[in-house]
């Protein structure tokens, strides 16, 4: 089970998660911060919960690009 976990509120808007992982990630047109898609919002923790490896490479690249350090992704 991937886990991935993404802090919205301190997005600074670059742009590298939707890059490395289009499948998970997208820019909000109305405030310009990242949005996990299908995600559960969980006071501030937005957190989705996947069988799927497939999405385990990219995840892992967009939480390493990321200069603020907001995405946790975990293969549980």
């Amino acid at each position: 089970m991937i886990v991935i976990t993404l802090q919205r509120a301190k997005c600074i808007g670059c742009n590298y998660c939707v890059e490395l992982a289009p499948e998970q990630f997208q820019m909000s047109k109305k405030d310009g911060k990242s949005v996990l898609l299908h995600s559960s919002n969980k006071k501030g923790f937005y957190t989705i919960k996947s069988p799927d490896e497939s999405i385990l490479e990219n995840s892992i690249k967009a939480k390493e690009a990321c200069p603020v350090k907001i995405i946790s992704v975990k293969n549980i």
